[in-house]
Formats: C-alpha cells, sequence, structure tokens
C-alpha cells in the first residue's frame, strides 16, 4: 500500500495552529482523508508562519534538513517551496493539498461524504449478543440521579487552551500593527512605531529597553497617535531608527545564552552580511570578525573570537532572529574514489 502524504506545521502559535489544523481537517474530509497530520520532522511538508518572529529560522533549519516548506504569510511571495497566502481558510488549504499531490483523487463536492470504502463495515451489519441483565435499565449516565454524574460532567469539560503570548517583536511582522503608535512600559521611555517605514523613535540606547522586548504584549500596549501628535512628538527623539534593531535586541534576550529551539550547537553557522554591531556589546566586533571569515560551529567560534560562548550564542540568536546569520547544512561526505591520483603508486605511470 502506497503511503500517503504527510503535512506538518511549527513556527507559529498556538491559535494559528490550530486555525490550519481545522481548515486541514476539512480540506482532508473532502479529499477522503489521503492526508495525514504529523509532527514536522517526521513530515514531507511543513507549513511555516514566515510572519512570526521564529518563522525565517524555522526555515532555515527545514530548509537545510532537506524539507519541503511552505510559507504562510501575508506577502504575496516568498522563498518557500510553496506558499500558503494570509489569511487561509479551509478552501485555500485544499487548494494546496491539491498542488502538493496533484495525483490525489478529485475533492467531494461541498456537503457530500465520501464513498465508503469496500472495508468499511458499519456497526449494526455484525450485532454483538446481548446479555440480558446486563441490558436491564439502569442509572442514566449525566443524570443527577446517577453515581456517574459527576465523572461524566469533569470527562466532558476541556481546559481552555493558553492564549498565545506575543512579544514586541511579534507586532513588527507586515500587518500586525495598522498604523502609527506609541509604545511604552510603566516608568519607561516611550517608543513611537511607525510600522509602515519600519521604523520607530525613542531612545538610541538598547539595554533600558529591555523589559520592553522581553514579556508579553497586548494590543492594548498601543496607542494611536494622530499625524499632528506623531510630528511634535518623534521631533524632539532624533532620528528614526530601524525596527529591525528591536528585532535583533528581542532575539539577543531570548535564549538566555542557549540557542533557540530547533538549532544545534554542534550545527555550523556563517554570517551571511556584516551586521550592525552596537557600542553596547563591543564583543560582538569580535564575533562577527570571527563568523565572517567561514561556516564554523559556536565553540569554534568562541574559540578564535575570544569570547564566553553564552555570549557567542546569544549573538547568533539574534543574528538569526534578523536574518544576519544563517545555519550551514552539512556537506555529503566525498566519495573514496575521487578519481584523483595519490601516494606513490597513484603517481606511477600505468
Amino acid at each position: 500500500m502506497s503511503s500517503l502524504p504527510t503535512l506538518g506545521m511549527t513556527g507559529m502559535d498556538p491559535a494559528t495552529e490550530g486555525a490550519i489544523k481545522a481548515a486541514f481537517e476539512q480540506a482532508n474530509a473532502r479529499l477522503g482523508r489521503h492526508w495525514r497530520l504529523l509532527p514536522e520532522a517526521e513530515a514531507a511538508f511543513v507549513v511555516v508562519d514566515m510572519d512570526s518572529m521564529y518563522g525565517p529560522m524555522s526555515w532555515l533549519r527545514l530548509h537545510a534538513a532537506g524539507k519541503q516548506v511552505i510559507g504562510l504569510t501575508s506577502a504575496k511571495r516568498t522563498q518557500t517551496d510553496f506558499h500558503l497566502p494570509r489569511p487561509f481558510d479551509a478552501a485555500s488549504v485544499l487548494t494546496l493539498l491539491q498542488t502538493l499531490a496533484p495525483d490525489m483523487p478529485a475533492p467531494v463536492p461541498a456537503g457530500m461524504a465520501p464513498a465508503p470504502e469496500p472495508r468499511d463495515e458499519l456497526p449494526e451489519e455484525h450485532p454483538q449478543p446481548v446479555d440480558e441483565e446486563s441490558a436491564a435499565p439502569g442509572p442514566v449516565p449525566g443524570h443527577p440521579g446517577s453515581a456517574q454524574a459527576g465523572t461524566l460532567g469533569q470527562a466532558t469539560v476541556e481546559p481552555a487552551a493558553p492564549a498565545p503570548v506575543r512579544t514586541l517583536g511579534d507586532w513588527f511582522v507586515p500587518g500586525a500593527l495598522a498604523a502609527r503608535a506609541r509604545f511604552s512600559r510603566q516608568g519607561g521611555p516611550e517608543l513611537y512605531i511607525d510600522p509602515v517605514a519600519r521604523e520607530y523613535y525613542g531612545p538610541t540606547a538598547l539595554k533600558p529597553l529591555a523589559d520592553y522586548v522581553q514579556g508579553a504584549v497586548d494590543e492594548q500596549d498601543f496607542v494611536a497617535v494622530d499625524p499632528a501628535a506623531w510630528d511634535a512628538a518623534v521631533g524632539a527623539l532624533g532620528a528614526a531608527q530601524p525596527l529591525a534593531r528591536l528585532q535583533w535586541y528581542g532575539g539577543l534576550l531570548a535564549g538566555g545564552g542557549n540557542l533557540l529551539p530547533g538549532f544545534d550547537l554542534a550545527s555550523r553557522y556563517k554570517l551571511s552580511k556584516w551586521p550592525q554591531t552596537e557600542r553596547e556589546y563591543p564583543k560582538h566586533f569580535r564575533i562577527a570578525t570571527a563568523m565572517m571569515k567561514g561556516p564554523a560551529t559556536l565553540d569554534e567560534v568562541a574559540s578564535a573570537s575570544g569570547v564566553p560562548l553564552p555570549d557567542v550564542v546569544d549573538f547568533v540568536n539574534a543574528s538569526l532572529a534578523t536574518g544576519y546569520a544563517e545555519l550551514v547544512p552539512d556537506q555529503p561526505p566525498e566519495p573514496a574514489d575521487s578519481g584523483k591520483s595519490g601516494g606513490l603508486f597513484g603517481r606511477r605511470k600505468k
């Protein structure tokens, strides 16, 4: 029997994952349930939320592992193998599944159930012997007079799923903020954020903003600013700064000396371009200089730069979050017989 196509998902918040699963179930039902939903490590195709902070890092990891990646994004184009536009629904997921496996049977029209396969049998086709004593009327489950009522009630109550936690960097993805806004923490400086221009106005130092880029941030934490108030406020705050700077700082603090989920210390990493190093972190210049020499493990980078490994890990986390660093996949070993002659006997003329 041929194996069924498989789908997984990663790099997204619980609410998005739940919505994709619900749309997948509807689409898969119309396709006769010929698809299976598996963990990302076992799935042939993996959906990644490219609009989330860690989505691009998940894509790099999966791409290096040879996975077929589906980018969920509100952008019109994506660098992943396939594209699931946001917003999505069961119809768009159905179209995606048909694209991924064009040889699958045609979908069943909406409102109709797929025909049962020959091996499907209804329970009433195989009646079971009935014990008359056990069939005698008894307490009705769930009835107030039944001893099982409390147990049944507890078993059917599903705990509410926790709301997804969004950090400040998650609000910088395209479409998350619709207009210019002011953001601050109690007793801290104000940030004026322009999501369209991808800029912010605020203090030039990053360390005072540690509490800003960590912890949960709700939509109510942003205050809309009209054009007149915006011009009056930002005029005294100096030049605009890129939002990527705050995203970089969030990535720097996210791991606390540990690599972000999905990445391995033993893997090799490289800088794809020179990052904007911060004066507050002078060691980062040495780390970047070592990484620009070529792919290396983080232990090798720490040794070459003379910087403690936890600081190197934090720097790589920040660079992965902003696209300055990338995971370098392992190269397959060269064949034993490479066609080149070597050694004394290899140099002898035949």
